[in-house]
C-alpha cells in the first residue's frame, strides 16, 4: 500500500530493464508496492487483461487501473505522486521536452541495438554493438548538456533520462563481464563512465537493479538459444 492508501501493484520480471525503470521510479519516490513476477512464456490472465493491446510487461496497476509501457509508467508515477519524493521530470517545459527526447533516444538507438546484439553472435550482432557504441557517444554529449556540470542527466538528482539509461545498468555490466569491453569507456566517454559508477551506488539503484551474476547467466542461456536457432535455420 503506497502513501495515502493508494494500492500499487507492478507486473514484471526480475531481469527486464523495462520493469526496472518502473521499480526505479517507485524507489526514488519512496513508494511501496506489490511486486508480481510474471512468466512471460505463460502470461497470466491479470497481465493479458491489464495490457490487452501489447500483452507485455511492465504494467503498473494503481487502485485497480492499469498503466502500460515503461516510460509512460515512470512519468505517470511522477505525476500521480507529485507531492511524494523528489521530482523525476523538471518543472520547466523545455527541459521536460529535452528529457523526453533523450529518453526516447535511449530506447530508439541504445536499447534496440542492445536487444539485437544480445540475440545474436553473428555479424548482425556485431553491427548492432557498433551502432550501440555510436549512440553512447551521442549520450555523452547529452549528459554534458543536461547535467550542467552536475552528477546526473537530471542535474543534482535522478531524472527521466537517468532512469531510462540506468535501467540498463546490470545488463551493461554483464556485457563488460562477458566480453571485457566497456560500453562506457572512461577514455572515450568519461562523463558516462563516471555516471555509471555514481548511478550504481544510489540506494534506489542498489535496491532494485538485477544481480549482475544472474544477468550474465541469463545472457549466456539466451546466446545459446540464439546460436541453436541459427544452426537449426541453416540446416
Amino acid at each position: 500500500m503506497a502513501e495515502g492508501g493508494d494500492e500499487l501493484k507492478l507486473l514484471g520480471s526480475w531481469s527486464s530493464p523495462f520493469v526496472t525503470r518502473a521499480k526505479l521510479a517507485l524507489a526514488i519516490k519512496g513508494l511501496s508496492y506489490e511486486n508480481v513476477d510474471e512468466d512471460v512464456h505463460n502470461k497470466s490472465d491479470l497481465l493479458l487483461g491489464s495490457n490487452p493491446v501489447h500483452k507485455k510487461i511492465p504494467v503498473l496497476i494503481h487502485n485497480g487501473v492499469p498503466v502500460c509501457e515503461s516510460m509512460i509508467i515512470v512519468q505517470y508515477i511522477d505525476e500521480a505522486f507529485a507531492g511524494t519524493g523528489p521530482p523525476i521530470l523538471p518543472a520547466d517545459p523545455h527541459e521536460r521536452a529535452v528529457a523526453r527526447f533523450w529518453a526516447a533516444y535511449v530506447d530508439d538507438k541504445l536499447v534496440s541495438q542492445w536487444t539485437n546484439s544480445s540475440r545474436s553472435k553473428s555479424k548482425a550482432g556485431a553491427e548492432a554493438m557498433t551502432e550501440m557504441l555510436v549512440a553512447v557517444e551521442a549520450l555523452e554529449g547529452a549528459l554534458r548538456e543536461c547535467s550542467k556540470g552536475k552528477g546526473f542527466f537530471g542535474g543534482d538528482g535522478v531524472g527521466l533520462v537517468d532512469i531510462a539509461l540506468g535501467s540498463m545498468h546490470s545488463w551493461l555490466m554483464a556485457i563488460e563481464a562477458m566480453s571485457g569491453a566497456k560500453v562506457f569507456d572512461p577514455a572515450r566517454t568519461p562523463l558516462l563512465a563516471a555516471w555509471m559508477e555514481r548511478f550504481g551506488s544510489l540506494d534506489a539503484a542498489r535496491a532494485v537493479l538485477p544481480d549482475v551474476g544472474r544477468v550474465v547467466e541469463l545472457a549466456k542461456i539466451r546466446h545459446g538459444q540464439a546460436a541453436a536457432a541459427s544452426t537449426s535455420n541453416n540446416k
